[in-house]
This record gives C-alpha cells, structure tokens and sequence, in this order.
C-alpha cells in the first residue's frame, strides 16, 4: 500500500511534469532561454517573505550612516544594472560572520562581519555589484530550480529522517538560501558583472581583486557557529585575483573615467567603533555556563556539547547528535497558554504535566512524546521531549530537551539539571560586558606594520591576523597620516 511520503513525493513530480518543465524565461544578463520554475513575481514574493525570517534570525545592525551608503550606491548600481526596474533591498546583519548574499527578488545582505573586513569603498561596492549579479543573473533562483528537480526523488527522505527538525528552528526557506552553494560558472559571471557594475558607477575594482585575495588568505572556515562563510558559499572560481584584475583594465579602458574612486578614508571613518567578533550582549559563554546580560538570565552548557546562538533561539547538542536542547522564548506571555499552544504546534502527546518553581519562579514541567508509523512496515519510532516554561520578567523561557525513544532516558538527567538551573543573573561581572571593536587610527610615526602595532599595545600572536585585517604585511613600510584599523 503506498504510504503518505510516497503520494506527496509523487504529486510533487506530478505537478512539475504538468505545470513547471515547460517554463522557459529569458535571462536578462544572457538574453538567452533558460529552464525556471520561478517567475519574476513569484520571485519577488518569495524575497519578500525570506527577509523577515532572515532578519529575525540574525537581527539588524544598527548603524544609520554605514546602511545610508550601501542602500545609496546599492541603488545606483541596481539602476544600471541588468534589472534596472527591480527594487532592490539593502540589509545590514548583526553577524560576526565573513559573508555577503542575496535571495530573489532583489535582497542584498551584508554582515557587519564582512563590512569590518573592507578597508575601503571600492571593495564594498565590488562585493555589493557581485551580488547584485547573482540577482540579475538570476542565479539563486536557477539553483532552487535545480534543486528542486533534483530532491524530488529524496522527499520521502527528507521527511522521515529530520526528527529534530521541528525544535531547531532550520526549516525556514529563507535561511536555507544561504547554504546554496553558486557553481563556478555562476561566480565567473557574477564577478564579472561585479567589475562592470561597480566600475560604471566610478569604482576601482581592481580593489575588488585584492579583497577576494585577501579572503583566501585568510583562509576561512567552511561555517561559524552553523552559518557559512563567504567563501563557502562563494567557491572560488580559480585565478579570480587575475581575472578580476584584467576585467577591470578592460572596463577601465572603456569608460571616460579618469579619477577612479577608492574612497579609503571615509569608509574607513565610517566603521570605527563597529562590533567585531561575537557581541557578548547578546548572550555569551564563559566556562560551562551561558550568560544573557541584556535580558540577565544564566543556565549551564552540559560538558562538551556545542552551542550556536542566535537572536531567536539557542541550540546546544552533543557531538554524536543523539540529542537537543533547544532554549527559546514563548510569543505568549502566560504560563499555562504558552505550555498549550506550543505542545498543540509541535504536534506532541503529553505523558506528564508538573507545575514547579525554577529558582523561585514559576514553572510547568511537560514530559511528552510523538510517535510515527510506518504504514508499510508497521513499524513505530518515536522521539521524547521534555519541556520547561519559565516565566521571568514578564516573558515565558521555553526549554526542548529532545532524543529518540531509545535513547531519550539516558539524556533526561542532563536535560533536567540544565532546565532546572535556569536562575536570573545579578553579578555586575557579567552583566557590564561590551564587545570588541574595530578602532581607526591615525599613525603618528614611520614605520613598519609591526612596528605600528607594537605602538598601539597589540601583542605579537595577534599581529597576523590585525594584518589581514588591513591588507597589510607586517613588513610595509607605514607612512605618518595613514589611517589603520585595530581591534580593542
């Protein structure tokens, strides 16, 4: 008898025979026909619904005078761009992450990561054309097509062996748009629109090339903390330092420019004082603990599990991914309606109910399961949950302590002990946190990188790094009046 996985997964097929292998679009870069089950407007609803669940996930960083430039020169290039009459978007995240990208229909993001990164305009409005030119190229939206004729046979899969997919929140279509790795092809046209863009608007671009060179040096881990890095979802094409740096000379050849802009000092005024690293006001780990000085709560990690913060929830599992602790907050504000709604959404079955004080709070303890059938095999499988809700200051705290059947005993100790020792947080310590930031300074005497360095207090181990940074060796010779970037 054919289950329910195998019925979607053929009327999926179904409805791509029937109604989506005969759209064909012309690409606006190439002007040729391309296969693409997305239309233009389908494309600009679904940017449309991806940006706040993008937003929400990482959070806005607020910084008037930086999203005034890029929303400004983002602007000007999308008027010259492929796709003159979409509007386009401009986001700053509040992300420590090295990244820049695009969804459809005309979203542009950019981490405060990668803007402390830049040393100057030219590079941002090299990478802010680069993604532009995935947007006009239409690239985001051929590879969800690709993908979406390829995964069709993989929907029964998919379905069945994401058991914890409900409680971490990774479901959002927004958030798996930045895991789209572009192909080699598609990141060879973008820079090179990249280049065309930036440069009509009068950019050097061959400071683009030294940007793309300087992530490759830096040679960046393939995530952070979950979320991929530029590098990881832009693959180097190969040679693109050259490349980049011989389609400029083209462009440059081409236009009557004559005074190319870099624009150095003024960005580089622009970013001082901008969060670099992790922010700590937004929760930090110390030790085996994870402390939230803005909203002054403190529980435990279980020891050596990994933690991945974000503005929406927190997420800590063991290496072996048998199971997950996931801390969140309640969009209600009452106890008993937040334990209701939220075990109704998740689609458990509550064993036992217990109402507790957690550190002289009040509480509901819900221990709960969902078991699934194999209609084929007959076969059942279930996950357990235990569930805290924790109401401090006006907001209810949610824990999900989630395993298998099989192995959710084992772990119930350690989910309780965590839940159980939530407390609120009152040590000035570990309240009165400020993040690290980028500080621009002028140079003030000749000499080398190092020497500068030395002068401003920056111990020898972290020299390398501060170099990147800048663009810099540690070797070149610095000029009194340069402007260099340290971290404090």
């Amino acid at each position: 008898m054919m289950n329910k996985f195998t019925f979607l997964a053929k009327g999926l097929l179904l409805y791509v025979i029937i109604f989506l292998i005969p759209s064909c679009a012309i690409n606006p870069v190439t002007g040729k026909k391309q296969l693409m089950l997305i239309s233009e407007s389908q494309e600009i609803a679904m940017g449309a619904e991806y940006d706040p669940q993008i937003v929400s996930s990482f959070g806005l960083y607020e910084d008037e005078a930086l999203l005034k430039l890029v929303t400004e020169k983002g602007t000007e290039i999308g008027k010259l761009s492929h796709r003159p009459n979409l509007q386009y978007h401009f986001r700053l995240l509040d992300s420590p992450v090295i990244n820049a990208f695009a969804v459809p229909g005309g979203y542009i993001y950019l981490t405060r990561g990668i803007l402390a990164q830049f040393n100057n305009e030219a590079e941002l409005m090299g990478v802010i054309g680069h993604e532009i030119g995935h947007v006009t190229a239409r690239h985001s939206v051929q590879q969800m097509t690709n993908q979406q004729i390829a995964q069709l046979g993989l929907v029964v899969g998919i379905i069945v062996s994401e058991e914890f997919r409900q409680f971490a929140d990774v479901a959002s279509q927004g958030l798996q748009l930045l895991f789209l790795k572009f192909s080699r092809d598609h990141e060879n046209q973008s820079d090179k629109l990249g280049v065309e863009y930036a440069s009509k608007i009068g950019y050097d671009t061959h400071k683009m090339a030294d940007f793309f060179n300087v992530l490759k040096k830096m040679q960046l881990e393939s995530d952070h903390a979950g979320i991929p890095t530029f590098m990881s979802t832009h693959p180097d094409p190969g040679d693109r330092y050259n490349k980049v740096n011989q389609l400029t000379d083209v462009w440059q050849d081409s236009l009557d420019i004559t005074d190319w802009k870099v624009n150095q000092d003024n960005y580089l005024r622009l970013i001082d004082g901008i969060v670099y690293g992790e922010d700590p006001r937004q929760g930090y780990v110390e030790g085996n603990a994870f402390y939230h000085p803005e909203l002054k709560f403190q529980y435990p990690i279980p020891g050596g599990w990994k933690l991945v913060n974000s503005p929406i929830q927190v997420q800590m599992a063991p290496e072996n991914g048998k199971a997950l602790i996931v801390f969140t907050l309640a969009q209600q504000n009452n106890l008993d309606q937040a334990a209701s709604e939220t075990l109704q959404k998740l689609e458990l079955t509550v064993l036992n109910s217990t109402r507790a004080t957690v550190n002289g709070m009040p509480a509901i303890g819900v221990l709960s399961e969902q078991v699934t059938q194999n209609q084929q095999t007959g076969e059942s499988t279930s996950i357990k949950v235990l569930s805290y809700f924790i109401e401090y200051s006006g907001r209810i705290y949610v824990f999900h302590g989630v395993s298998n059947g099989v192995d959710f005993d084992s772990y119930f100790r350690l989910f309780e002990s965590t839940m159980a020792s939530f407390n609120k947080l009152t040590d000035p310590r570990k309240i009165n946190v400020e993040p690290k930031r980028i500080r621009v300074k002028q140079v003030q005497k000749v000499g080398t990188l190092a020497d500068v360095f030395r002068g401003y207090g920056i111990s020898q181990n972290e020299m390398a790094n501060m170099a990147l940074l800048n663009n810099m060796e540690l070797s070149d010779r610095i000029e009194r009046g340069k402007m260099i970037k340290i971290i404090q």
